[in-house]
């Protein structure tokens, strides 16, 4: 019998953001990238995308959901995925939940592995709020946790978020039989 892994403690931090980011930054340069929103993303590349991104972030939550419930929440008209293609390889996605009247979530964000520390990560940040203040919201909002990139929350508040609640949640990582299962769908 597989034992399942120990849970992990996250300091949550949700935070929001209630005016547009003020912000500019240049393309980065010698890198050839692309941003584009995928409608209809295919179940088994969201969830590529999602474990490239959040493997080392420790990111489960939607790898353990059924195909049905998983598109249920990405194909809903509320919810975009938009996929960072850099050099033609695709490099990081965003996700953005039209939550209710007047909010905008930043689901999920992130870069994979590879693409850390090519210095696209405020500016494709950058491009994930100007999507989220498109329709003008009176607020957009993220939550992330220290098991995030260790810089996330200084990001966040440094392109405008501001931090409204925190708590301490338990993440309970996938087992090997879990995670098989999932890469082998």
């Amino acid at each position: 019998m597989t034992r399942r892994p120990a849970p992990l403690t996250a300091h949550v931090t949700q935070l929001e953001m209630t005016s547009p980011p003020k912000t500019s930054l240049p393309v980065p340069v010698n890198l050839q990238t692309a941003i584009i929103r995928a409608p209809d993303i295919p179940l088994h590349y969201y969830r590529y995308l999602y474990r490239r991104v959040g493997k080392r972030w420790h990111w489960y939550q939607r790898l353990r959901l059924p195909d049905e419930d998983l598109a249920a929440i990405i194909h809903d008209p509320r919810v975009s995925v938009t996929v960072l293609y850099v050099n033609g390889a695709p490099a990081g996605f965003f996700e953005l939940r039209k939550a209710d009247e007047g909010v905008v979530e930043l689901s999920y964000f992130g870069l994979f592995e590879w693409a850390i520390g090519l210095g696209i990560g405020k500016w494709f940040l950058l491009q994930a709020l100007y999507a989220a203040w498109q329709d003008d919201p009176r607020k957009v909002t993220v939550t992330t946790n220290t098991l995030d990139h260790p810089r996330a929350l200084q990001l966040y508040q440094m392109m405008g978020f501001s931090p409204v609640a925190t708590y301490d949640a338990l993440v309970q990582p996938m087992s090997s039989a879990e995670l098989l299962k999932v890469l082998d769908a």
